[in-house]
């Protein structure tokens, strides 16, 4: 009689994403570093996202070879097929929030099994603005791991809402100067810098209603939380402050760093990149630090008054920019600013450039941007210095811990005027102040660089991380 196999199955690891702006794709690289990483316990990695968000993906990632054990699922999204093209993403995003909490995250869990053979989910891990998820994942019997895909002390902050309103109460703008002392972790930071809808903003509107529900959840409901950060970035209150409100924090990021190819200059994701405006040629032509380079991600974008003022001081400052723009918005620049740079070659406006191979090119030396955190950490980890222009969300945040916390850039007050763009650059490019903060930005890029090598603390995170979620 041959004896039953009670062996454990092997993983089956559920990764849930947020399908809207940019978060789905963050989210596919931590699953494809994932898997990578978790091939050798034989886990299999399903991907859920919704139809569409996985066609987008599917097709940015063509030419890049998904991990054998890597595979898609499809979450529902809530909408009416014949509406979407029309719904607004707000609405979008309540409609895909009301479906998850209602079972479409159970119901990619079972898409999940299908998809893997019938094989059960024994761990979901998941972007943290999906919450239900936890839900979903107790109800598999498995545990829930969030993945937190913004700054560590955006999440203190969030996690300490209800004590900061009680705090702060309707004072928000009488009080927007104040630092936050008596908020552990929050020292270094003023009431005006604090994420949308903690104490300022629509608390019910859909994101802000969103994150706060979520950092509700994540305390009683995680089993591990997965940062975008690494040890040595935060200060020691912001981690203490972490520690003492979320089981097993682990600091994982720049999570674009965690596939060991794309730390790696020859690798075939940064040794050819897509470049179709040629912006790796044009900066070739340019000696080193001499560039500025200017990107406000795709989501936020300068007012028309606000973008002629940035022109005009890019070209009183003198130095080369690259500056990559949506192409809508070039007619709102001011007259012949486009056929000046293009004569003279002192600038190149692009639709699109490849940011994390511009920012590792010797000839950039200042950084503008929206101080959103992705941007941020592919800054630091090309080690150079940035001038932050804040839009919402958690960037006043992210752009007061560029300047005031770790000092290695500058923060916009308010609006860009010409005069202080000029002033911005020719401080990063040319002042002494500009050559303490790219020290500072350089020392931050060698803490990275020692993180991500073989047996650093990060790839040793990355092995923890994996353990607790391939544990059957």
């Amino acid at each position: 009689m041959v004896a039953a196999d009670t062996s454990p199955a092997p993983p089956h690891v559920a990764v849930v994403a947020f399908p809207f702006s940019s978060h789905a794709a963050v989210l596919l690289s931590f699953a494809r570093a994932l898997a990578a990483a978790a091939a050798p316990a034989g886990a299999t990695i399903t991907f859920l996202s919704t139809a569409s968000s996985v066609a987008q993906l599917r097709g940015a990632s063509a030419s890049k070879a998904l991990p054998a054990n890597l595979r898609f699922a499809e979450l529902p999204d809530g909408a009416a097929p014949a509406a979407k093209e029309a719904v607004p993403v707000p609405r979008q995003i309540e409609l895909f929030m009301a479906a998850a909490e209602a079972g479409a995250v159970k119901a990619g869990l079972e898409a999940a099994r299908a998809a893997a053979g019938g094989a059960r989910v024994s761990c979901v891990v998941g972007d943290a603005f999906v919450w239900p998820a936890a839900e979903a994942a107790a109800a598999a019997g498995a545990p829930w791991v969030p993945v937190w895909t913004a700054a560590s002390s955006a999440l203190v902050a969030h996690v300490r809402t209800d004590a900061l309103r009680e705090d702060v109460g309707d004072q928000a703008t009488s009080r927007e100067d104040e630092l936050l002392v008596s908020h552990p972790g929050l020292a270094g930071y003023r009431v005006r810098d604090l994420p949308d809808g903690v104490v300022s903003g629509d608390f019910d509107y859909v994101i802000n209603l969103l994150i706060y529900r979520m950092a509700q959840c994540l305390p009683r409901a995680a089993a591990a939380v997965a940062l975008n950060t690494f040890p040595g970035l935060d200060p020691p209150d912001v981690t203490a402050a972490l520690g003492e409100m979320l089981p097993n924090c682990l600091p994982l990021g720049p999570y674009h760093l965690l596939l060991p190819t794309t730390a790696a200059k020859d690798d075939t994701d940064t040794a050819a990149p897509a470049d179709p405006h040629g912006c790796l040629a044009w900066l070739d032509r340019h000696p080193a630090r001499a560039v500025v380079y200017v990107s406000f991600g795709t989501v936020a974008s300068p007012r028309p008054e606000e973008l002629r003022e940035l022109a005009a001081g890019l070209e009183a400052a003198g130095a080369p920019f690259l500056w990559s723009l949506r192409e809508g918005s070039w007619p709102l620049l001011p007259s012949g600013f486009l056929d000046r740079a293009a004569a003279t070659g002192s600038g190149l406006v692009v639709p699109w450039a490849p940011q994390v191979p511009v920012l590792r090119h010797a000839a950039v030396g200042a950084f503008v941007t929206h101080a959103g955190w992705a941007s941020v950490l592919e800054g630091v980890a090309s080690g150079v210095p940035m001038a932050c222009r804040p839009f919402f969300g958690d960037q006043r945040m992210n752009a007061r811990s560029v300047a005031h916390v770790w000092g290695f850039g500058a923060a916009f007050e308010g609006a860009m005027t010409s005069a202080g763009v000029a002033d911005a650059v020719e401080t990063l490019l040319r002042g002494e102040d500009g050559a303490r903060m790219r020290a500072r930005a350089q020392e931050l890029q060698a803490v990275v660089a020692q993180a991500f090598k073989p047996g650093g603390v990060c790839r040793n995170n990355l092995d923890k991380f994996v353990e607790i979620v391939c544990r059957v």
